[in-house]
């Protein structure tokens, strides 16, 4: 699923690049009200369509799905830069083969690594748990950050590590179905996602990309790399079972996946850093209630001690800027 690094977590197709919008370009002057609502539902709805489509319909076919996904925003971005300003951001940005080869591959390849493992992770994990795990991302991007000295350590930053990870080691001590094997592939999906923005960091820090920028450009090599992965991976089965979806299904999940990236350009251009933060976590927060209302994954008290920890230090490392 494509779901773009939300304020508060990476995501199902997440922005791959910077969450800023090309020389502060605006697509129009929605309002901070009026988006981040319609951000929230279609951000909640793509988790919940795609489990649903793994545990409900039992279309256990990560790598199929994401590859599909990425190949209608690879087609859809190219249909909006035709027909609308969305991507006027394009223009700003000089690719050529060098940079193709040095930048875009290489985060490419994280990027696809994030969104096939995340989505497995969907297979074994309950959404509420992997929400909760997800929480985990900064803790990873600053511990990348330090081992490569890209950034200095400081108190207030191991407070923040020691207050993330101890809310999300609390969090899985009180899950019920925890699964060692799908709690692995999701910890390797948050490694995947913290190195794609670091690196997106290291090679990109002089180039800003709006979400709907960056899809047009990641979306098709992710795709090829997806594409050659499925022989090995699933092999010819999500095509024969195709039909227990239909075509009104497979376009429907991946269209609500490509509009959340296209509501993620409008949401960067009109909320401060901090209400994009709350934005997220009460995102979270829904995705977690509706898994227990609609999927009935059970929810500890431990878990939502534990994860409210881990809110507060995620809300503390947004609001400080990661310093």
């Amino acid at each position: 699923m494509i779901e773009r690094h939300s304020p508060s977590a990476p995501s199902p197709l997440p922005a791959p690049a910077s969450a800023t919008t090309s020389k502060g370009r605006t697509p129009t002057s929605l309002s901070a009200a009026g988006i981040i609502p319609v951000w929230i539902v279609l951000s909640s709805a793509v988790i919940i369509y795609n489990n649903y489509l793994y545990n409900t319909l039992n279309f256990r076919f990560p790598v199929f799905l994401v590859t599909w996904h990425l190949f209608f925003a690879a087609v859809g971005t190219r249909v909006l830069q035709r027909t609308t300003r969305l991507l006027d951001g394009a223009k700003d940005v000089r690719m050529d083969r060098a940079m193709f080869v040095k930048s875009i591959l290489p985060i490419g390849i994280l990027f696809s690594g994030s969104l096939i493992l995340s989505n497995t992770a969907y297979l074994y994990l309950s959404v509420s748990y992997i929400q909760m795990l997800k929480a985990f991302t900064p803790v990873s991007i600053l511990l990348i950050s330090w081992v490569f000295r890209l950034q200095e350590p400081s108190k207030k930053l191991a407070i923040i590590v020691v207050m993330i990870s101890t809310g999300v080691a609390l969090a899985s001590h009180g899950e019920l179905r925890f699964h060692l094997g799908g709690f692995l592939v999701q910890a390797a999906a948050v490694m995947f996602e913290a190195s794609r923005l670091v690196l997106i960091q290291i090679l990109l820090h002089n180039l800003k990309m709006d979400p709907l920028v960056s899809l047009h450009y990641y979306a098709p090599v992710c795709a090829a790399i997806n594409l050659a992965i499925i022989p090995f991976t699933e092999g010819l089965a999500p095509f024969y079972a195709l039909h227990t979806l239909g075509p009104a299904i497979l376009f429907s999940n991946a269209a609500v996946a490509f509009l959340l990236n296209v509501a993620a350009v409008f949401l960067v251009g009109v909320g401060s850093g901090l209400v994009l933060t709350l934005a997220g976590v009460f995102k979270d927060i829904l995705l977690i209630t509706g898994s227990v209302l609609i999927f009935g994954s059970p929810v500890t008290r431990l878990q939502i001690f534990g994860y409210s920890i881990a809110l507060g230090g995620l809300i503390l490392f947004k609001t400080s800027g990661g310093k």
